[in-house]
């Protein structure tokens, strides 16, 4: 078990989860206060990170592409604040986040977890039901139906047609985007067949009746809550049989949408028979170095994904090399 607990929130990590539970300091941006505890699976972890500076660090957990709708839906807008994967760090404390990282990094190393994009999302997004208000609106989100009321700061042409309801089956997309300089942001909603494509050109979220105009004030990101409701309850942007599924690439630097190029199948070649766990080789006095046991670790893995090895041999061979650490 690994934990660390700062102003800034709590991290801990038992080997599977990774479990982060945000302050109740006014420091804490009202997104994370809001969006409350989360529970990171391993397999949604990508990377792990401390990055110190003078005045202390911080830690930064990196998520697979694709898997949280949160960050999926923002596309890397949201700013370190309100990011619920960074976590502020005392001088202090620098071993204590250094040991955290190399726990989880550690873990990702045994169980071979891939740090490229996935097809379906591995959280499941902000609890429901929810409401957010801010800019010129307040969207409500029940896991069915979406339903935006309007304020007195909308304008008369959007206000005019009164409060909007719009079931989730009749939900193409949903996008949000923080303001910036003079550019109001915006959460807006794409009804099917209204021939809205993602990330083409919009009418103005002014005047948009299944947009909310966001001024830059400090409950927009709260929208960006709302937002990511909806999108882990639509289909996965990568999933098969989508558009984005067929054509995403395999970096997990993608977007929304983003093509990729086609994987072509073929018959695979029959592997050769697998031998036998290759037998550990007996521990020096000292004990070995870490690194050298990691690297066997992966020599391990590669054996078991081309088939040298059973998965009976591999767990065999990874629990002698376990033993030596």
């Amino acid at each position: 078990m690994a934990e660390i607990t700062q102003r800034d929130g709590t991290w801990t990590f038992d080997g599977e989860t990774v479990r982060i539970v945000p302050g109740h300091e006014k420091s804490v941006s009202l997104l994370r206060r809001t969006l409350g505890e989360l529970a990171v699976p391993l397999a949604a972890v990508a990377g792990v990170s401390h990055e110190p500076g003078r005045k202390g660090g911080r830690l930064r957990l990196r998520l697979r592409h694709g898997a949280d709708p949160l960050l999926q839906v923002t596309g890397g807008k949201l700013d370190g604040a309100n990011d619920p994967y960074q976590l502020a760090v005392e001088s202090g404390r620098a071993d204590l986040a250094g040991y955290f990282v190399d726990e989880v990094r550690n873990a990702l190393l045994l169980e071979q977890v891939p740090s490229g994009p996935t097809d379906r999302y591995l959280l499941p997004g902000p609890s429901v039901p929810l409401s957010a208000s801010a800019g010129d609106g307040t969207a409500s989100f029940d896991g069915e139906q979406i339903r935006l009321e309007w304020n007195w700061k909308t304008d008369e042409s959007k206000k005019s047609g009164g409060p909007r309801a719009l079931a989730l089956r009749d939900v193409e997309a949903v996008e949000w985007s923080p303001s910036a300089g003079l550019e109001n942001g915006y959460l807006r909603f794409l009804p099917k067949g209204s021939g809205a494509v993602a990330g083409g050109s919009r009418m103005p979220a002014k005047h948009d009746p299944y947009a909310v105009d966001l001024y830059g004030f400090r409950k927009d990101p709260l929208m960006a809550l709302v937002a990511a409701a909806v999108a882990a309850r639509l289909p996965h942007p990568a999933a098969p049989g989508t558009a984005a599924g067929q054509g995403r690439s395999g970096d997990g630097a993608g977007t929304l949408g983003s093509p990729r190029a086609v994987a072509l199948t073929k018959t695979p070649e029959p592997a050769a028979a697998p031998g036998p766990a290759p037998a550990p080789a007996p521990r020096s006095p000292g004990g070995e170095d870490h690194d050298a046991l990691l690297r066997r670790l992966r020599e391990l893995g590669e054996l078991r994904q081309a088939g040298v090895l059973t998965d009976e041999e591999f767990t065999a061979a990874k629990k002698a090399v376990l033993d030596r650490f």
